[in-house]
């Protein structure tokens, strides 16, 4: 490995170290404290957003469980090199946020496509309650009004461009680019499914008395669905690839469904754009993830370039040896885990020997250029779909994104399962 890997390596292992959490929140809460300051909670809020819908209708209990000093921001929605399918990601995220409203008892959109006049009218009346104690509750009778073809309320309005000028500086100085999100102390929790991180930190704090979070974990429950096919989309380049890639197999396997490996190019190998911003909060979010679940992250030798063409290049050897599953799961642990180089023959043979392969056999193949169709294919596959980003599902003719999204794969399967046996 180069010096500038084992550099790299040593500074990931350093900012998802949990000495340097700790460190951070304890600066944070002692500069407070000496300034006399209240618990102070940003929140963003972009009303064009469905997860910003799905997140301002717990917003009024947050506020109350925990009596911190809400501060929300009206903002103008992400920037374009942020999104890159943003047709995409929107119905995708409307599709998603259907989902979880009918789980978590919440009210789910009914619209996919807000009216843009409603859409303006609505945040001028966001922009007029910002300064008050009563936003919490304004904001959601708003944007529920926005995604369900309601109403607007009576209200104030005022000219929101200033108020959006404003969110959006202050959301990109706390480095983040999407609403739904709070900020608090030099930390970002991006929606209702890392709320119960900062009701956490709040608790430790000695905030709030319900032990419980505002939003339960959901998790899947393996069904018998034999004979019923998983496509998984996944890069070696993708730590939440890593983060899903053992927990859906063991899904399948115990459901007994097929699940069927589609490697793809990382997003930078294949032109899309991943921001500072964005890599920065994937690989804090990553870390917390992955302590959640148990799963050991943070020693990484980033694979990026010739350390994933290598790792592609002997998918073959490893399908006809019978160990493809093994082979992909040993290179996202050693990378994103171990540090392993995987760019270097001597990183390469560690992978394949941990996946039960000869390196000696394996190390032939590193020529092969078969793989590039493969992969190619699985693009092609994702496009026609739909879907862009990893990991992704499609299950029954239904997409589904994200390491966090595999209780989805159970009930589709499930209720397909269900609808078989309903079947004269």
């Amino acid at each position: 490995m180069s010096i500038s890997r084992k550099l790299k390596t040593q500074a990931a292992m350093a900012l998802t170290s949990r000495r340097l959490q700790t460190s951070r929140r304890y600066v944070h809460e002692v500069r407070r404290r000496l300034a006399g300051r209240p618990h102070v909670v940003r929140y963003f809020h972009d009303i064009s957003d469905p997860y910003s819908f799905l997140t301002v209708q717990v917003l009024q209990q947050f506020q109350g469980r925990y009596g911190i000093s809400l501060q929300p921001y009206l903002i103008s929605g992400p920037p374009q090199d942020m999104m890159p399918a943003p047709d995409e990601y929107r119905r995708n995220a409307v599709r998603d946020v259907v989902r979880v409203a009918g789980r978590l008892g919440l009210v789910p959109p009914t619209l996919s496509n807000p009216d843009p006049e409603t859409i303006k009218k609505a945040e001028k009346k966001l922009a007029a309650g910002l300064g008050t104690d009563e936003f919490a509750s304004i904001a959601q009778a708003v944007t529920q009004a926005v995604w369900t073809g309601g109403l607007l309320p009576l209200g104030p309005e005022t000219d929101p461009m200033p108020a959006k000028t404003a969110g959006d500086q202050a959301l990109a100085s706390v480095g983040h680019y999407q609403g739904g999100c709070f900020a608090y102390g030099g930390e970002i929790y991006w929606g209702l499914d890392r709320l119960h991180y900062l009701e956490a930190r709040l608790q430790d704090l000695g905030l709030g008395k319900a032990p419980a979070p505002i939003v339960p974990d959901i998790t899947p429950q393996p069904v018998t669905a034999k004979g019923q096919e998983i496509e998984f989309f996944f890069s070696f380049r993708s730590p939440y690839s890593y983060l899903a890639f053992d927990r859906v197999r063991d899904l399948a396997r115990k459901s007994q469904a097929d699940l069927i490996f589609k490697p793809v190019l990382p997003m930078l190998m294949r032109g899309l754009p991943v921001p500072p911003a964005k890599s920065s909060y994937i690989l804090h979010d990553c870390t917390r993830e992955a302590r959640r679940l148990g799963i050991p992250f943070g020693c990484i030798s980033d694979p990026l370039g010739a350390g994933v063409e290598r790792g592609y290049a002997l998918l073959g050897h490893a399908e006809k040896r019978g160990c493809l599953a093994e082979y992909c799961s040993a290179f996202l642990s050693t990378v994103w885990s171990r540090g392993i180089d995987a760019a270097t023959d001597a990183g390469l043979a560690k992978i394949t020997e941990a996946a039960g392969l000869n390196w000696s056999e394996a190390k032939s193949e590193l020529g092969s250029t078969e793989w590039r169709n493969r992969v190619e294919a699985n693009q092609n596959r994702l496009h026609e779909i739909g879907l862009w980003g990893v990991p992704s599902f499609r299950v029954n003719g239904q997409n589904i994104w994200g390491q966090d999204r595999l209780w989805v794969i159970s009930d589709v399967l499930n209720t397909d399962q269900r609808a078989k046996k309903k079947a004269p």
